[in-house]
């Protein structure tokens, strides 16, 4: 396409009636058929005239209007009322001669909307119209320095822009991957924990009796201990080992208990002080219940 032949589809791009006819024209020349067109009721009148009916045939017709429309696709019209007529003398309202008399002025009248091209097509011909536009601005209108210089900027502005976008996508990716981990090890215990309150009364062998005395985290170190506690709970059998688990779990009470005020999990800790001193009783009981019957 010329330059020119450019700009008036942009123009019926963007919604002008006269470089819409053009193109209408242009492209129905071997047709003879010619068009006029005003916008009004909200959508294109659009007239076609022609010297016979054969040139006038309405399926033919209408399909060729409608693909070159939405080849163009105007911005703000999506609806088209096409009437036909044999040729006559200029008339410019023709459009009110129509409306006052449609059955001796028209051969026949359609209306069709038009398909819009999706969001990302638009987005596309939008961009692909910028860069036509970038690159006649560049054409050499002023001292070819000038001229370098401008390139120059825009194309530092360019690189600047791309690389901030991509540090950006860096940072939000490192700042999730910290995040993730974070969760990963600072919330799977307390997790750990609550289910280990959830399964039956906790029991454990006796070598998992030896722990650490001093906590330099109170919290997890109860967590831990809980965690044990309740695992071992699936092999106790003697009294001796029930006396152990209640052992461990009045110890993961303590280290509850130890947990400060200001400590962000207090009232956690709060509530498993009295649920781990109560598995401590449990694990009593069931001692009491197997000693009688372990005695001669």
């Amino acid at each position: 396409m010329t330059n020119e032949a450019n700009d008036i589809y942009k123009q019926a791009k963007n919604g002008s009636v006269a470089a819409i006819i053009q193109v209408l024209n242009e492209k129905l020349t071997d047709s003879g058929v010619r068009t006029r067109a005003v916008f009004a009721d909200g959508m294109l009148q659009l007239l076609c005239e022609g010297q016979t009916l054969d040139q006038l045939e309405q399926p033919i017709l209408v399909e060729r209007i409608r693909t070159i429309l939405e080849s163009i696709s105007p911005r703000s019209i999506r609806k088209v009322n096409i009437y036909s007529r044999i040729v006559r003398e200029q008339q410019l309202l023709w459009l009110d001669e129509i409306h006052r008399d449609r059955e001796n002025q028209v051969l026949w009248s359609e209306i069709i909307t038009l398909k819009q091209p999706h969001f990302f097509k638009r987005l596309q011909d939008d961009w692909a119209d910028r860069s036509l536009d970038h690159s006649r601005s560049e054409k050499p209108t002023a001292p070819p320095q000038r001229t370098s210089s401008r390139t120059r900027e825009k194309r530092q502005f360019r690189r600047g822009l791309v690389g901030g976008i991509i540090a950006s996508s860096l940072l939000l990716f490192g700042g999730w991957w910290l995040y993730t981990r974070w969760v990963e090890n600072n919330l799977q215990p307390v997790e750990v924990a609550v289910n280990a309150e959830r399964s039956p009364v906790p029991a454990a062998s006796p070598q998992s009796a030896r722990i650490a005395t001093k906590a330099d985290d109170p919290f997890a170190d109860a967590v831990r201990l809980a965690e044990r506690t309740s695992q071992g709970s699936q092999t106790a059998k003697t009294a001796a080992e029930w006396l152990a688990l209640a052992a461990q779990w009045q110890k993961a009470s303590d280290l509850m208990a130890q947990v400060e005020a200001a400590d962000t999990r207090y009232k956690t800790a709060q509530d498993r002080v009295g649920s781990y001193r109560q598995n401590s009783q449990v694990a009593l009981a069931k001692a009491r219940q197997i000693q009688p019957s372990s005695t001669p």
